[in-house]
């Protein structure tokens, strides 16, 4: 079966361009001119992969991904704009997107990045139906809910054990503070993200060989936290 993409940008040329050159590429493709389009489009037929253009009049691409992420939490996206500001990537990837692409882009390029993501994609889903995980140095078995470091077994706390599973059955998707509150604490400590530090700190202290240095759990800054697995 085709992986869907849902392609949303007002600008025609680049939408049927898009529409074109990934279908050559295999990929079944839907595309929306707007972000109340896009919602709609996405309702029907629940693509695996958006790529959203971020400057769009009406529903810009910031409130239609959040839109989008409330019909699907685990929706990948790739956002596009002609902007490079920081500012904007960091909202971008505080609300999960997966990728953010500045215009004008290579498109080769463009392709490369939907595949990683969509691997990853498949890759955690995967993840979401095994108990055992093993990265080098470290195995981590949800079924018994133990973790071993280098052989030894290393006793964690319940809280502790579920951030680690979370972050590394996502491989290298960036999540932010809020959304660990809102997936582990249940949003009991809404704006409080400290809990999240305090419990990254402790994980990192009992996971990494050097805490300071983490290999496994990597902090994005000004976003939140991700488990590095390098491709």
């Amino acid at each position: 079966m085709r992986e869907k993409i849902l392609v949303v940008d007002d600008d025609v040329t680049s939408l049927e361009l898009l529409r074109l050159r990934l279908g050559k590429e295999g990929y079944e493709v839907f595309t929306a001119r707007s972000g109340e389009e896009a919602v709609q489009l996405c309702r029907q037929n629940m693509p695996d992969l958006v790529l959203l253009d971020l400057m769009m009049p009406g529903m810009d691409g910031f409130e239609t991904c959040r839109r989008l992420k409330s019909l699907k939490e685990e929706l990948a996206v790739i956002m596009l704009s002609a902007s490079s500001d920081d500012v904007d990537k960091v909202v971008g990837f505080k609300l999960g997107i997966d990728d953010y692409q500045t215009k004008p882009y290579n498109f080769t390029e463009l392709v490369l990045r939907i595949k990683a993501v969509l691997r990853r994609t498949r890759n955690s889903h995967q993840a979401g139906e095994v108990n055992v995980l093993e990265y080098p140095g470290l195995v981590i078995d949800r079924g018994r809910r133990t973790v071993a470091v280098n052989s030894q077994p290393v006793e964690l706390t319940p809280r502790e054990f579920d951030l680690l599973w979370l972050l590394a059955s996502h491989p290298n998707q960036v999540f932010s503070k809020q959304q660990l509150l809102d997936r582990l604490w249940d949003g009991a400590y809404f704006g409080d993200d400290n809990t999240v530090n305090v419990h990254i700190r402790r994980l990192r202290e009992k996971i990494e060989e050097n805490p300071s240095r983490p290999v496994y759990i990597k902090t994005v800054w000004g976003v939140g936290y991700k488990f590095e697995l390098l491709q």
